[in-house]
């Protein structure tokens, strides 16, 4: 008896699982200035928690002035991307004394950072297809 409900509950759990759609997020990261360092990616999935927060985050590296994040088994739903050029490899972004960005940025969408960061509703998109790529530039 204990096989047979273990089997059951097996079944169960494949079928909420199958029927949730997951897919890939690739991050391609143009016209990088130059090969020192790395670039920091942040996915996030809320409006509230944007540039504060972090979904998921990913470090890639820098290959002939472009680099590629992967993030996968991502839900369905409303994401943006913000990344930036960490050239010193120290995890954070450098800012001068008024709090502008020293090193570059960019956001899913390309979305502009005028007077102040990108806004969510220019960097958000939406993910329901198996593959969703975006290329952003710096």
């Amino acid at each position: 008896m204990k096989k047979i409900i273990t089997i059951i509950f097996v079944l169960v759990a494949a079928i909420v699982v199958a029927q949730e759609k997951l897919t890939t997020i690739e991050v391609e990261i143009q016209d990088i200035d130059n090969s020192n360092g790395q670039v920091l990616v942040g996915l996030y999935n809320s409006e509230e928690l944007w540039l504060k927060k972090k979904y998921k985050g990913a470090v890639a590296k820098i290959l002939e002035g472009k680099s590629i994040a992967t993030f996968i088994d991502i839900p369905e739903g409303i994401y943006a991307i913000s990344v930036f050029h960490d050239e010193d490899k120290d995890g954070k972004l450098k800012t001068n004394f008024l709090g502008i960005p020293s090193e570059d940025t960019g956001s899913s969408n390309n979305a502009p950072a005028m007077f102040g960061p990108p806004k969510w509703e220019d960097a958000k998109f939406e993910v329901k297809e198996n593959t969703v790529k975006q290329i952003i530039n710096l």
